[in-house]
């Protein structure tokens, strides 16, 4: 395509968007009404995956050795977890350590333990990560059953209900995101449609003079992309000032560990670009269902 040619097409979808007046307002509209919830959900989404990933990443395998077995039965049973398939880390916890562990996360009540430093009934453990998390569940399975293993503890009934909560989770907003779209495309493409309409006959005298159909359609495409744009920037400055809100004042004020929003930078680049990038599909997208039947002259 010759670079005038190229320039034509742009100035006349420029052109377009200005000489529509109220239908460029309605589409607009249309797509800025979508793309608010879409971006509402995207960064809902995105940081719920984030969290729901740094959880999953946390969850670990406790295999309690036990207390009768000898040091080179301990480094024996080591060395087989290893070579488990999905294990990405083995680290040993004597029971010293344990205990130690135990005191801390009991604050003052955990003074009374202090009285069992010198005889600690706790067990040495292995603390197992997988490289999957979802693979916890099989791999404590197998500890299980290896010989000089007291028990496995990976908070099982917790675990599955998180994978479970997170898989549907990302189902659900997957499916509500991609609604969404389909229900901006749909309302931008009747609204491109009736600007068509009212240059139908514009359309047809061009392809009589030997227009060809990419000639008729490109200022529409580049239209429906302008659109799609101009439909983004109001649903990117209202999310992102919500989500500034958030992370700056609720989220630092539960102080919750598990609650950790994604940065600001460089996620706010992140979202706009997604966010005008599914504007200007939805715009192009509108325009392609749109203009295709006028063609068939």
């Amino acid at each position: 395509m010759k670079v005038n040619t190229i320039k034509r097409h742009f100035r006349e979808g420029f052109k377009n968007i200005f000489r529509n007046g109220w239908m460029t307002v309605a589409a607009v509209g249309a797509v800025t009404v979508t793309l608010i919830l879409v971006a509402a959900f995207l960064a809902l989404m995105l940081n719920l995956n984030e969290m729901a990933k740094n959880i999953e990443d946390d969850v670990e395998i406790n295999a309690l050795i036990e207390i009768t077995a000898d040091e080179d039965e301990i480094v024996a049973l080591g060395d087989q977890i290893e070579q488990i398939s999905g294990v990405e880390s083995v680290a040993f916890s004597s029971n010293d350590e344990e205990l130690d562990k135990l005191i801390e996360s009991m604050g003052e009540a955990g003074e009374s333990w202090q009285l069992f430093e010198q005889d600690n009934p706790l067990n040495h453990v292995y603390i197992v990560r997988a490289e999957n998390p979802a693979d916890t569940a099989p791999i404590a399975e197998e500890i299980q059953t290896f010989d000089n293993v007291h028990d496995v503890n990976y908070g099982q009934d917790v675990v599955q209900r998180l994978f479970e909560f997170n898989k549907y989770a990302r189902t659900i907003g997957l499916v509500l995101i991609v609604g969404l779209i389909f229900t901006a495309t749909f309302l931008i493409s009747n609204t491109i449609k009736l600007t068509i309409m009212a240059r139908s006959k514009e359309i047809g005298i061009m392809k009589l003079v030997g227009a060809t159909n990419n000639f008729i359609r490109w200022p529409f495409f580049i239209e429906g992309m302008l659109l799609g744009i101009l439909g983004s920037l109001l649903p990117i400055a209202i999310v992102l000032g919500g989500y500034s809100y958030i992370s700056n004042s609720i989220a630092k004020s539960l102080s919750l560990p598990f609650v950790e929003l994604l940065p600001f930078n460089p996620f706010a680049w992140q979202l706009s670009l997604l966010i005008m990038g599914i504007g200007a599909l939805i715009g192009v997208w509108g325009s392609v269902m749109s203009v295709r039947k006028f063609l068939k002259v």
